[in-house]
């Protein structure tokens, strides 16, 4: 079957504090408790936190965490990463209490990213509190969408369409969306030469309220903004871009398309119908 859905992301930062701040006072995530009491962990929903960063001297995407069924898809696939002459290593009984998940399996795409597959999350059956976001739309579809680049976007399209089940719903030139639930994309590749690396994250509320009244907190505690108000032409999400602590972008939007598994795949020549208006990063 393959990947379910975006599960978490992991990353290493040098400004752990002000993801601390970012975190629960700009995009609304539930603060909560973990296993490791120098990184911070945020929840979103009923799923373990889908957030966690660690302090690190510098800025990386330690894991993107793909969700998938069981022990047994989990096996399948690992046999199949390894048909591929990609190494592929168990979690251990300490990171799976870590991550709160049944079991998982860590490899090295062929871009270059770290990625775990996972399976059984571990439900604290605590309710989630987004004080500032009225919720988040997650569930079956999970966290959101994450982009990251590959220097041979070719061979890493193949990897995740042929052996870890993504469908191609649309390109924008070189860039690949793919889904692997109702959510229009759950994953992006983008050409960049050297070693993958994240170029953003999405979150999607609930309201369009909800993506207002980020902004106004982005503009009050002088995020510096990568694009502004806008809607794109793909997923026909309304959102904005802050740059994050470590300058990834991070996504905050409303009312994302959700399509069949099967539909035909396109090419985008605009990334947006309006808005969206690019400022480069802070120096």
């Amino acid at each position: 079957m393959g990947v379910h859905s975006l599960g978490y992301i992991r990353l290493n930062s040098p400004d752990i504090d002000e993801w601390r701040r970012f975190g629960k006072d700009f995009a609304g995530l539930m603060k909560v408790e973990g296993a490791d009491e120098k990184s911070v962990y945020f929840r979103m929903d009923d799923h373990p936190p889908r957030l966690v960063v660690s302090p690190a001297e510098e800025a990386s995407c330690t894991a993107i965490g793909f969700e998938v069924l069981d022990r047994r898809e989990l096996a399948d696939l690992v046999e199949k990463i390894r048909a591929e002459g990609i190494d592929t290593v168990a979690g251990s009984k300490d990171e799976c209490a870590e991550r709160r998940v049944t079991g998982f399996a860590r490899f090295t795409d062929p871009g270059g990213n770290q990625v775990e597959l996972y399976y059984g999350p571990i439900l604290d059956h605590v309710p989630v509190q987004t004080p500032l976001v009225s919720g988040f739309v997650t569930g079956d579809m999970g966290l959101g969408h994450v982009i990251v680049t590959a220097e041979d976007v070719e061979k890493t399209f193949d990897f995740y369409n042929r052996i870890l089940g993504f469908v191609e719903r649309n390109t924008a030139g070189p860039t690949y969306f793919m889904g692997c639930n109702a959510r229009h994309h759950s994953f992006g590749l983008a050409p960049r030469p050297g070693p993958g690396g994240l170029v953003h994250i999405m979150v999607e509320a609930k309201t369009l309220d909800d993506v207002g009244i980020a902004l106004d907190r982005a503009y009050a505690m002088d995020l510096p903004m990568m694009h502004t108000l806008g809607k794109h032409t793909n997923d026909q999400m309304v959102s904005f871009y802050v740059y994050s602590p470590d300058t990834y972008a991070f996504e905050f939007g409303f009312d994302g398309l959700q399509v069949p598994e099967a539909v035909p795949t396109y090419n985008i020549t605009e990334g947006a119908l309006w808005g969206h208006r690019f400022t480069p990063p802070p120096s």
